[in-house]
């Protein structure tokens, strides 16, 4: 696909969605095996709170092993920005500098 697609080219956002599917999935789940009596349903009336804690706490070393590579690619974005705006710092620096 040439020029790829707006989320090919934002890795934060692909990475960010990816995350979340991987919550919503865990979540859905885990509200299956508590429907069917697999998993405690609550403690008290925090159902939704305890699915949702479980499901994080799932989901987070799911989220760790499988979307290492957007991870990666999402720092390269981040570090090449900071890159940038360290380039502009300098240059204004630089232009003060000259101008004292």
């Amino acid at each position: 696909m040439a020029g790829g697609g707006f989320i090919d080219q934002h890795p934060t956002l692909r990475y960010t969605g990816m995350r979340l599917g991987i919550f919503a999935a865990c979540f859905v789940v885990i509200a299956v095996l508590a429907y069917v009596g697999v998993l405690p349903e609550s403690f008290g009336t925090a159902n939704p709170l305890w699915l949702a804690l479980l499901s994080i706490v799932v989901s987070a070393p799911i989220s760790l092993v499988v979307l290492r590579p957007q991870r990666e690619a999402m720092s390269r974005q981040v570090a090449a920005g900071v890159d940038r705006a360290r380039g502009r710092l300098d240059a204004n620096r630089a232009m003060e500098d000259d101008a004292a």
